[in-house]
């Protein structure tokens, strides 16, 4: 039976909602806001995290709150109605917004059903690799690994290369043989995270970091003729949101970046994986910046299903601004015990 065919039929009892926002400044030097989405029915409470990165989406949908009626549902008529709600003015909003509601309709139908998420799949949990995603300040420097390497010298990094890397910069990184993914935000436009091709950038990349996989690199007659030997490492996040898009891909992936929060729908995210898994596609999981609770869910589907994985999901207080205290290294133990989709 296909995974989403085990969760959709599950009930779900909604009898009312509410929203909270949560704020903190990160290490990429912009402070993240995002909805925490409450679905209480019968005694619980499901929750799911909005990941929209407009912070005053997120103030006006707390403000006024959209959501589909009280009631009686199954995961699968839940999501229908969701699905057809105007969520947010773009496309890549709607999802990160269903995301937040599907994810914590699957919750609430699992605490409700009194099971957790890898139960309800005759699954169990397995201890997840993870990395850390970090940019390096403007302009970058070597301090952030260099601080997070003398702290936890165990650390895998996933890094966004940009055109202001020194050739000594980019030396020391490599020199670290901790860099795994490298990632060329090739697929963003009017962002603060673009970064347009840049030839020589990308020549260094793959010369220097020659085991790291590579990310989202952008595709012009010049970066593809240099890409050509190296499609193996190469790995898609920004454009993918559902089996559509891999089948678009120029070339079939070996590789690909799973973030539940792109597809939306949590039938997308299962069909997703289970495309990857027929079709010999190594997977890893990405985050959003989580805050609360949307980086448990991640925690919990990357568990389940890509563990081993080069996973961009380190505990939320490896985006902090300052790492202090005693941090988790990887990899993470699976809850002893755990209820919903959460996984703590």
């Amino acid at each position: 039976m296909a995974l989403y065919e085990q969760l959709a039929d599950l009930p779900v009892t909604i009898e009312e909602y509410d929203a909270s926002l949560t704020e903190r400044a990160t290490s990429s030097g912009f402070t993240r806001t995002t909805t925490t989405i409450e679905l209480h029915g019968e005694n619980a409470v499901g929750y799911g995290e909005d990941v929209i990165y407009d912070t005053e989406r997120h103030h006006s949908f707390v403000d006024q709150l959209t959501t589909p009626p009280t009631g009686a549902y199954t995961h699968r008529t839940f999501s229908e109605a969701v699905g057809a709600l105007d969520l947010a003015p773009d496309p890549t909003d709607r999802a990160y917004r269903r995301w937040g509601f599907e994810s914590a309709a699957l919750d609430l139908a699992l605490k409700q059903a009194g099971t957790n998420f890898a139960a309800a799949l005759d699954q169990e949990y397995d201890p997840i690799r993870f990395v850390v995603s970090t940019r390096l300040g403007d302009p970058p420097t070597f301090e952030r690994v260099e601080t997070l390497l003398e702290q936890y010298p165990s650390t895998e990094f996933k890094l966004d290369p940009t055109s202001e890397w020194t050739p000594d910069l980019i030396d020391r990184l490599a020199g670290t043989g901790r860099v795994r993914i490298l990632d060329l935000k090739g697929h963003y436009e009017g962002t603060e995270v673009d970064q347009p091709p840049d030839l020589e950038l990308y020549e260094q990349v793959l010369e220097r970091f020659s085991e790291a996989i590579i990310e989202d690199p952008a595709l012009t007659d010049e970066t593809e003729e240099l890409l050509a030997p190296h499609t193996e490492r190469i790995s898609w996040d920004a454009p993918i949101h559902g089996v559509t898009d891999i089948e678009a891909l120029p070339f079939e992936p070996s590789v690909l970046n799973v973030k539940p929060s792109r597809f939306g729908s949590l039938e997308s995210v299962l069909e997703t994986i289970e495309y990857c898994k027929s079709n010999g596609i190594k997977m890893y999981g990405g985050g959003q910046f989580e805050l609360g609770v949307g980086r448990e869910h991640v925690h919990a589907i990357a568990s389940l299903f890509y563990p081993d994985g080069t996973n961009d999901v380190a505990p939320a207080a490896y985006n902090d601004p300052n790492v202090t205290g005693s941090l988790p290294v990887s990899p993470l133990t699976p809850p002893e015990q755990s209820s919903g989709l959460g996984w703590s």
